[in-house]
């Protein structure tokens, strides 16, 4: 019945201003609400979908299996071409639906809807501006101390179109034919690298790396016995750098391609010998894969007050994420200006923050609580007792025999990883965050957004995948261990479909990532001083005009 039950656009719209969550997938109709607390990777990834093609992200995404569950959700098809609508979470406005307007057509449902991030026209400066749907939103939701002036708005509102323009002409046009063109080329290279073993796990490779992660932890050992604690500290934070990289794997169902088997394998790793929650990254890290770097929406690049990666930051926008506003207060107003010096004292500390997500985590029980992943939070407690336990009291505490060695120890095991995190925001913070609207594909926007680092293959266990972020983004299931060979079917790809493929060095990619920050910074000094210098002229500020 439901292959037969053809859905209108203005129907599907309707359903969802009714608070339905509706996805399309293969051009089928799917109601996700009896599912939506049930999915493993929470229920923000799926929010991030309802009224959009969502086909390839689910398939970047999910299992052959998980993919033919779906269907018990299946409730129409379309007949169509869809134009994505902008998702509710997203700020999209949905209007009810009647019954007897399946065959009209409104002008705005004739042309692709515009950005999400603006909302009606103005001329600024000679470009054409939207006011920001962010700025209304945090202009009622920010604290009445914050005043947002009109020059601060409007400079803010010009320097995001430049950037919208700027992106517009670097990659291909958003219509239908150069999209959809796109898509075709995207899904055929996927059958391409199916069809050439690279969904297929190199367990030997793992072998190896087993060996590796044995040597570290035996060293870690060996020095800690001895009372080397700086050796014993320095080996243990080589052993979670290295660590990591199997638990992204296993988060992504990388090994051996089984949700409840790599859950497992990760949440051992994470959990119980790293002190982390894989549950919350997966939750993280899927929304992040979706909508990688909207200011509003990514978590990955949400880190006011210590850094801006977008000067849209500056509006004090509302994650959709956290559920909260990211304050552009006073500590934020001085850190962002001097981020480029910071970009690296700081990550030097980011596993302490890495923690306390965890727990946050795993105490609220954000994770699933029915379904097929209803056991997850219990069994990343059980292993957050283990770590504190074999970590905490047996080695800090236990083997180590003063405070000062024990903070040395903590210091340097825990430092030691801070190139895993410059590795995982390198990929991203010198990437574009414009929002280019609800009808850039899936493929075009992984390409827009993330970078590779280019390095020998002798370095490649240094990086552990992450080297090839770009390719891990198109294709997130891949093993990482055949992400090299993948790369030259995406190079071709690139230069097929006429999209830039961003590549650096290690070295490059990390100026670009300090260029950004200071760039960023730059704008921020810049807007502070306007700032001062509409106070001191007594411009007033819509606040006060109210």
């Amino acid at each position: 019945m439901a292959r037969d039950n053809v859905l209108s656009r203005r129907k599907i719209e309707g359903m969802i201003a009714d608070n339905q969550h509706i996805i399309i997938l293969d051009r089928n109709v799917l109601r996700l609400d009896a599912w939506i607390k049930f999915h493993p990777g929470g229920d923000t990834a799926i929010k991030h979908m309802v009224g959009k093609d969502a086909t390839d992200e689910v398939n970047a995404l999910h299992s052959h299996e998980a993919r033919q569950r779906m269907n018990a959700f299946h409730i129409g098809r379309i007949e169509e071409r869809w134009m994505n609508f902008i998702p509710p979470i997203q700020g999209g406005h949905f209007r009810p639906y009647s019954g007897d307007e399946d065959f009209e057509l409104s002008s705005e449902e004739s042309s692709p809807p515009p950005s999400p991030i603006f909302e009606s026209d103005e001329d600024i400066f000679g470009l054409k501006r939207r006011r920001s749907v962010s700025t209304i939103s945090s202009s009622i939701s920010a604290s009445p101390f914050m005043v947002e002036t009109k020059p601060r708005t409007v400079v803010i509102d010009a320097r995001t179109q430049e950037e919208i323009v700027l992106d517009q002409s670097r990659y291909p046009p958003l219509d239908a034919k150069h999209q959809d063109n796109i898509i075709r080329k995207y899904r055929a290279l996927n059958e391409r690298i199916r069809a050439a073993g690279l969904y297929n796990c190199n367990y030997f490779a793992y072998a190896i790396e087993a060996f590796r992660y044995s040597v570290l932890f035996g060293l870690f050992l060996f020095f800690l016995n001895r009372s080397y604690f700086c050796l014993a500290g320095l080996f243990l934070g080589c052993f979670w750098h290295q660590l990591v990289f199997t638990a992204h794997d296993a988060g992504h169902m990388g090994i051996t391609h089984d949700f409840q088997t790599d859950t497992v394998i990760g949440m051992i790793i994470a959990d119980y010998l790293g002190g982390l929650s894989l549950g919350w990254w997966k939750r993280s890290h899927n929304v992040h894969h979706i909508v990688t770097n909207a200011p509003e929406h990514d978590p990955d690049i949400e880190l006011m007050p210590f850094f801006a990666l977008s000067h849209r930051f500056f509006q004090s926008l509302r994650s959709t994420y956290y559920d909260r506003v990211m304050e552009y207060d006073a500590v934020a107003r001085f850190t962002v200006k001097y981020q480029h010096y910071m970009y690296y004292p700081i990550l030097l500390f980011g596993r302490f923050n890495l923690y306390f997500l965890s727990w946050e985590h795993i105490y609220v029980g954000r994770g699933p609580r029915h379904g097929a992943g209803w056991w997850h939070r219990w069994f990343e407690l059980a292993g957050q007792v283990f770590f504190w336990t074999w970590f905490g009291y047996g080695v800090c505490y236990l083997s180590i025999p003063d405070w000062w060695s024990r903070t040395l120890f903590v210091l340097i095991s825990h430092i030691v990883t801070s190139p895993l995190h410059v590795q995982i925001t390198l990929s991203h913070y010198a990437m574009s965050t414009a929002d280019l609207g609800p009808n850039e594909c899936f493929p075009q926007k992984m390409l827009r957004t993330t970078m590779d680092v280019d390095c020998p293959v002798w370095v490649d266990f240094f990086h552990g995948g992450l080297q090839f972020q770009a390719i891990h983004h198109l294709y997130p299931r891949i093993p990482r261990h055949n992400l090299r060979k993948t790369q030259q079917f995406v190079k071709e790809f690139c230069k097929d479909a006429q999209i830039p493929y961003a590549i650096f060095t290690f070295y490059d990619g990390n100026k670009e990532v300090i260029g950004r920050l200071g760039e960023i910074a730059k704008q921020a000094r810049i807007l502070e001083e306007c700032r001062k210098a509409c106070a001191e002229q007594g411009v007033l500020t819509d606040h006060h005009m109210h």
